[in-house]
């Protein structure tokens, strides 16, 4: 019986060792289920004792389009999402588990961009400067327009 609970890996050993693929559906129901996005970051700041106002303040955004995010009603993009990352002020794992729950592509760090915010994440570097370090580099600022 697999339990709600299960990592990732398991589930997915699981899965490849099934005979049937509605069965294993069928039998993983609970282990299947990924919150939606704004439930995600709602539950992360109940987790962390936030609240949603200061997570959107450090992430430069706008407040209502924050709280849009917040209540489910807009859908975020990659760089929104990872300005809440940096809003929630996130390490790395942290950072590509919002992506994934957002069904947004990991950072990847042979993308120099994408190195670049690695990089701000893991040293905990404040948006604006990690802002001001993609600048410094000639690449897209997060929530900008591509160059």
């Amino acid at each position: 019986m697999t339990a709600p609970g299960i990592d990732t890996a398991a589930l997915c050993n699981n899965l490849f060792k099934a005979d049937n693929l509605k069965q294993f559906l069928q039998k993983n129901t609970d282990a299947l289920h990924v919150p939606r996005f704004h439930e995600y970051i709602a539950k992360l700041c109940r987790e962390r004792g936030e609240v949603p106002e200061r997570v959107i303040k450090r992430a430069n955004m706008e407040s209502s389009f924050g709280h849009q995010i917040f209540s489910g009603r807009r859908n975020p993009s990659r760089d929104t999402v990872i300005q809440l990352a940096f809003g929630f002020e996130a390490d790395v794992e942290l950072a590509q588990t919002l992506l994934k729950y957002a069904a947004r592509s990991p950072l990847y760090p042979r993308v120099k961009r994408d190195a670049a915010i690695l990089y701000c994440l893991h040293n905990h570097i404040a948006l604006v400067e990690a802002q001001e370090i993609l600048h410094d580099l000639d690449l897209p600022l997060m929530g900008g327009k591509e160059k």
